[in-house]
């Protein structure tokens, strides 16, 4: 362990402690509601990092590359503003077939993906105030319980970042509380994205600190649209702030299995990418890139 990694850490809990003594007066209960994408270039990696605690991998490729053991571990994603009807249709055809965990469309495919997918144990999941976050909360609320109500199970939502920036710490709050209580009301989990590459490292603590108080079942790192996805210390930072009983995913910018291993080890729970076809092929096959 280097001196500059010992100072990262040091500078980790320093920010951590700091933050949640400045929020401690706050009225929410953090653990309230609390619940608990993609890996590599190879099949034997993606093992080792499930069985290393990965509880789902984020997938976004071709079903017929991926081996059986895999798939229920795996978020089949399709978000690209220019998917076609079609594309969603195979999206969900693969999901069946190869039982992935779930699929993660936006909201005008939702009812689409749920009528193909109606008789599997596939759910799907969908995006609301994405990618920016610059909608207010009732209008989240209302686009997650439109989703939710088109067959959506989980709902990853776009934090106010702007708000957040600005020291609006309530607003922030009560924008993830109100999708939380959308979600929560009808069994849905909800996953709020910070998009820590836009944010200070006391504004990452922050902002998690936040979406546990607003009752998020877990963070993420970014959208993948963004200008950086996630690394190692965001992910160390946002498991030390949540603790160990809310989720933590990590996304964007995730290409090889050592930084897959380095995210697990970090304390994520999740993992996601765009790597396609290579992630569960070794390399040997290229795969679509889409967010």
């Amino acid at each position: 362990m280097t001196a500059e990694t010992d100072d990262r850490d040091a500078l980790v809990e320093a920010i951590t402690r700091e933050v949640l003594a400045a929020l401690a007066g706050s009225s929410g209960d953090p653990c309230r509601d609390c619940l608990g994408a993609c890996a590599a270039h190879s099949s034997d990696k993606v093992r080792t990092v499930v069985a290393n605690g990965a509880t789902r991998i984020t997938y976004q490729g071709d079903g017929v590359e991926v081996p059986r053991d895999l798939a229920r571990y795996i978020d089949h994603t399709l978000l690209r503003p220019d998917a076609t009807a079609a594309e969603i249709d195979r999206l969900c055809a693969e999901a069946r077939e190869y039982r992935f965990a779930a699929v993660c469309i936006n909201p005008v495919w939702v009812r689409r993906a749920a009528a193909n997918l109606r008789g599997s144990e596939v759910p799907v999941a969908s995006v609301v105030g994405f990618p920016f976050g610059a909608t207010t909360g009732e209008v989240k609320a209302i686009e997650a319980r439109r989703a939710i109500r088109d067959g959506a199970r989980e709902i990853d939502m776009v934090i106010n970042i702007g708000a957040l920036k600005s020291g609006l710490q309530d607003v922030v709050r009560e924008d993830v509380a109100r999708v939380s209580d959308a979600c929560h009301e009808s069994g849905a989990l909800n996953k709020v994205i910070i998009e820590t590459a836009l944010l200070t490292d006391e504004e990452k603590v922050i902002a998690c600190r936040l979406a546990q108080l607003g009752r998020a079942d877990y963070v993420k790192t970014s959208t993948g649209y963004a200008s950086g996805g996630a690394t190692v210390f965001d992910v160390a930072l946002m498991r030390e702030t949540v603790g160990p009983r809310m989720g933590v995913k990590a996304a964007g910018g995730i290409r090889t299995a050592e930084d897959v291993e380095e995210m697990v080890a970090a304390g994520a729970t999740r993992i996601g990418a765009s790597a396609g076809v290579r992630i569960v092929t070794g390399g040997s096959k290229q795969g679509r890139e889409q967010h």
